[in-house]
């Protein structure tokens, strides 16, 4: 075989690829100079550099932890104000209030939530009511099912079967059937029928399917309890205790490597020591920190609407994957401020679903500030086939803001009182009193706190998708 081509590198050559991949002796970062002996790490900076890769994981582990532990958080709230099997199904009659802590609710429709135990039942029924938009969410808050008008059953009715992890047994027929990869599902109904509708929901195991148990619905307007996760070293146990329920399969294995690397294992008791528990006391509120950066200034292109305004799906995926990359900061942003997950709400379709914007910023882009008064000009004919609404929300807890005047926060326009102006446009009043003669089309802020709000169009036509109507900017008027 000839060499005669075989020219090699120089020694310019070889010399510059030595010291692309050599490290100096000492290395600035973040942490404190890194310091090596020939590239070989000095007692000192094995110590620092493990310190620096644990906060890092720390910090990973929260942002792309939020949606489980969101869920934790939302099971224990559950529990504390009641429900505390799939047997009870806790409504909010007849709508939400800004007394419980959740995560970004509207004040306009009926919710009602519950939690599948597939460890506990088995295989389990829901019985769907007709007319209905009903959804079931993984423990990892993961899409499972569409039930009602945006499910299989088409808006007439209809049974689902959910099937726990590894189920190998017997599958009836009669039954929508889906595999969930979590033994705890978050089960989430509304009906255009209201609560009377919503109450002919059935949740019982396919064991009783004969003479199925009662269900309990249980009002939780006027409850006070919490269902947002931490934001400080708590939050890890919440992910702890998620992780110890379900199956290792359950979690993709980059995810549970993060967690593996900070001691949260499938089987094996969370349990850091006083190093790795300090560290991570530190990584969770700048990981918190980080995390309302991303959700209340997404630096996306996709995440801008238009002006200040930002959309809570980036990409317009359930699953946030644009070009077959998982958008790490969409989930992040979405899953810190918003509760349920289904393609009816990422894909919203002309006339169908629901759309949202938000904003924390006004006209002159600085911040919503509670002791200002703004005004939001809506123009004529907002693009709604069924109903438009604004609802206010606490910057801190993203829970409806707790104001003296009402537990409704919001101004909607199927209210029966929120006033049009001659053109049909609206103008709606944000501050700490009400403009004189605006009551009706005024929600209260607290001085000395922020807020944001969502701008929902339920139905929304062609005119919100080509933008030919747009929502305008918050005005200060003080």
């Amino acid at each position: 075989m000839s060499d005669q081509n075989q020219t090699g590198l120089s020694a310019d050559e070889m010399a510059g690829a030595v010291a692309s991949l050599s490290t100096a002796d000492i290395v600035p970062s973040p942490f404190g100079d890194l310091r090596f002996f020939d590239g070989l790490p000095l007692p000192e900076t094995v110590a620092t550099a493990y310190d620096a890769l644990d906060l890092m994981r720390g910090i990973e582990v929260f942002l792309n932890a939020v949606p489980g532990a969101s869920l934790v958080a939302f099971r224990k709230g559950l529990r504390a104000a009641g429900v505390a099997s799939a047997r009870q199904i806790g409504i909010t009659e007849p709508r939400a209030t800004s007394k419980a802590l959740l995560l970004t609710p509207n004040t306009e429709t009926t919710y009602g939530v519950t939690m599948l135990d597939l460890k506990a039942w088995g295989p389990t029924v829901i019985e769907a009511p007709p007319q209905s938009l009903c959804v079931v969410d993984d423990f990892w808050f993961r899409y499972v099912a569409d039930m009602g008008i945006a499910g299989p059953d088409r808006g007439a009715g209809g049974k689902y079967l959910f099937l726990p992890p590894g189920y190998d047994g017997e599958v009836p027929d009669g039954y929508f059937v889906y595999r969930t990869p979590t033994f705890t599902n978050f089960v989430v109904l509304r009906a255009l029928g209201g609560v009377p509708a919503m109450k002919q929901t059935r949740v019982y195991p396919l064991s009783e399917s004969e003479s199925p148990g009662a269900n309990e619905f249980m009002n939780l307007a006027d409850l006070a309890f919490n269902t947002v996760h931490a934001n400080d070293f708590s939050f890890y146990e919440e992910v702890a205790e998620l992780v110890q329920e379900e199956p290792t399969e359950a979690l993709d294995v980059e995810r549970a490597g993060q967690l593996a690397a900070i001691g949260i294992v499938h089987g094996r008791p969370f349990a850091p020591d006083a190093r790795l528990k300090g560290i991570l006391e530190q990584a969770a509120p700048i990981a918190a920190g980080i995390a309302r950066v991303i959700a209340y200034t997404p630096r996306d292109p996709d995440a801008v609407l238009y002006g200040s305004w930002r959309n809570g799906f980036v990409g317009g995926s359930y699953e946030f994957l644009r070009n077959g990359a998982r958008l790490l900061d969409a989930r992040t942003q979405f899953h810190y401020l918003a509760t349920v997950i289904t393609p009816a709400m990422a894909h919203a379709q002309v006339g169908a679903g629901s759309a949202y914007a938000y904003t924390v910023h006004d006209a002159n882009g600085d911040l919503l500030d509670g002791a200002r008064t703004y005004r939001l000009h809506v123009d004529a004919n907002p693009p709604a086939k069924n109903f438009w609404a604004v609802d206010v929300y606490d910057t801190q807890t993203r829970s409806l803001l707790v104001v003296p005047s009402t537990p409704y926060p919001a101004v909607a326009s199927n209210d029966g009182k929120v006033q049009a102006n001659d053109d049909g446009s609206y103008d709606l009043y944000f501050g700490p009193a009400a403009p004189a003669g605006r009551e009706s089309n005024w929600v209260e802020t607290i001085p000395g706190k922020a807020w944001f709000q969502l701008f929902r169009i339920y139905g929304p036509l062609e005119p919100w998708f080509d933008q030919t109507w747009r929502l305008n900017e918050f005005e200060p008027i003080d």
